[in-house]
């Protein structure tokens, strides 16, 4: 029976599973090499149970093509009981955690988003592209907008919102804001923050930040849309609609406005589609990765290697 250490890491938090108990580790540092900060928390936490780890799977965000090296990871874990090492994009992970085998797409939507599809042979991934050239309907996205609409405000180019005030608050003499923000090295996470406010502003009322919400909805429900076309299946007029569920998760559907905005595109799709509630989450589609079967379309979306 193999021992699986599971990873699901993040630029906020890696969380490690290993016989069912859940640790956290600091999150990814997006400016250093990622393969060794993964084995250091692999070996750290092989370190701390004892135990003897025969396969190591990792679900990563933001994994690129040139990172997804299981072999590497491997040679840098560098524990003689490990076996093997399955290393995927963390958009993998988040589907096998929240639909396990089913057909359908699953929407994280965070400080980025990223929208995974799965059909019955066919896989699709929809944005998840960075903030600087995607990234719509996420906490960056909603924040950005946010800022926009503030200086339009303060322009005289844009109606009144609360989010000037919100804005002040961090920023006093908002003609200096844009100099402050972009000399701020955190300034991604410091946009993102501002999705909060807009959440907290849509329901009390204010105008902008219920129409920001709606549109970033619609955003989100539009990249599943899109992704659920591309891999259905091609049939017959008069062959019955394949049915797909989709999983919203991620801290922006804490919002129920936006959660509200998203299902109702959802509901009026042409596609077969129901909105469901997840069965786990990213850490669990991490550990899923030890039994995916070689046949299953996700199968070819992620690095294997063996001892």
């Amino acid at each position: 029976m193999s021992t699986v250490l599971a990873i699901d890491a993040g630029q906020t938090g890696i969380k490690v599973r290993l016989r069912e108990e859940d640790v956290v580790f600091p999150g990814i540092d997006t400016h250093e090499p990622l393969l060794p900060q993964l084995a250091a928390v692999a070996r750290a936490a092989i370190e701390r149970s004892g135990a003897d780890v025969s396969v190591v799977t990792a679900g990563v965000s933001g994994l690129t093509t040139r990172e997804s090296d299981a072999a590497a990871l491997l040679a840098r874990i560098d524990d003689a009981a490990v076996r093997e090492v399955i290393l995927a994009h963390d958009s993998t992970t988040s589907f096998l955690g929240a639909l396990g085998d089913g057909r359908g797409a699953v929407v994280a939507a965070g400080t980025g988003v990223v929208t995974l599809a799965v059909g019955a042979s066919r896989v699709a991934r929809v944005d998840g592209w960075g903030y600087l050239m995607g990234d719509a309907g996420s906490g960056y996205w909603i924040g950005r907008e946010a800022l926009d609409a503030v200086m339009r405000e303060f322009d005289g180019r844009g109606p009144a919102t609360a989010l000037r005030a919100v804005a002040e608050e961090r920023w006093p003499d908002l003609t200096q804001a844009y100099i402050a923000l972009q000399a701020d090295h955190d300034r991604v996470r410091v946009v993102a923050s501002f999705a909060e406010h807009v959440a907290r502003l849509a329901s009390e009322g204010d105008a902008v930040s219920q129409h920001i919400t709606v549109r970033a909805g619609g955003e989100l429900a539009h990249s599943v849309e899109s992704a659920l076309r591309r891999v259905r299946s091609t049939s017959a007029e008069d062959e019955p609609r394949e049915h797909f569920s989709v999983c919203a998760i991620g801290g922006v559907f804490r919002s129920p406005q936006l959660r509200e905005a998203f299902a109702s595109h959802i509901a009026a799709s042409e596609l077969d589609v129901a909105l469901v509630e997840p069965l786990g989450n990213g850490i669990d589609g991490a550990a899923a990765l030890a039994g995916l079967a070689p046949q299953h379309p996700l199968a070819h979306a992620v690095s294997i290697a063996h001892a």
